[in-house]
């Protein structure tokens, strides 16, 4: 496989949609080879974000306040991608418990509002935490993203 070098802000040329990284220091860096975000045209596809605290890396106890982390730290990379939990279309959410649902729930709905995303909740399994949740938005126009 040949490794990609066409990413940034210059559309490659078999590919007019200009695709860059989204980064942002105020959720977890990623934990492997994969960005926070990336944005594509219009859409900006949010990677799986995980409950941790961006600062100190420590992740809370309990589905409640993991959830509250994780969404925090959604939010953030929604933001650093120019857009924010009302544009979000599609979400996946990983439950290392599906027993979890309903109070996972009743975070999520701190944070999105009707009409709600799309969504998928799935049982996983998580290395250490709860709860992970990616998504897919739309950017405002005028969206920049932080250097």
């Amino acid at each position: 496989m040949t490794p990609m070098t066409e990413i940034g802000n210059v559309p490659a040329p078999d590919n007019p949609v200009r695709i860059s990284p989204v980064s942002t220091s105020h959720a977890p860096e990623p934990g492997g080879p994969y960005s926070q975000a990336i944005c594509a045209g219009d859409f900006l596809f949010l990677s799986g974000q995980r409950p941790a605290d961006p600062g100190t890396g420590a992740i809370p106890d309990g589905i409640i306040e993991q959830s509250r982390t994780v969404l925090s730290n959604l939010v953030e990379v929604l933001t650093a991608g120019g857009s924010s939990p009302s544009q979000v279309v599609k979400v996946t959410v990983h439950l290392a418990d599906l027993s979890f649902f309903d109070e996972f729930n009743s975070v999520y709905k701190e944070y999105f509002a009707p009409p709600y995303p799309s969504r998928t909740t799935v049982g996983s399994q998580l290395r250490g935490i709860l709860v992970e949740v990616d998504a897919i938005a739309v950017r405002r126009p005028t969206a920049r993203t932080e250097p």
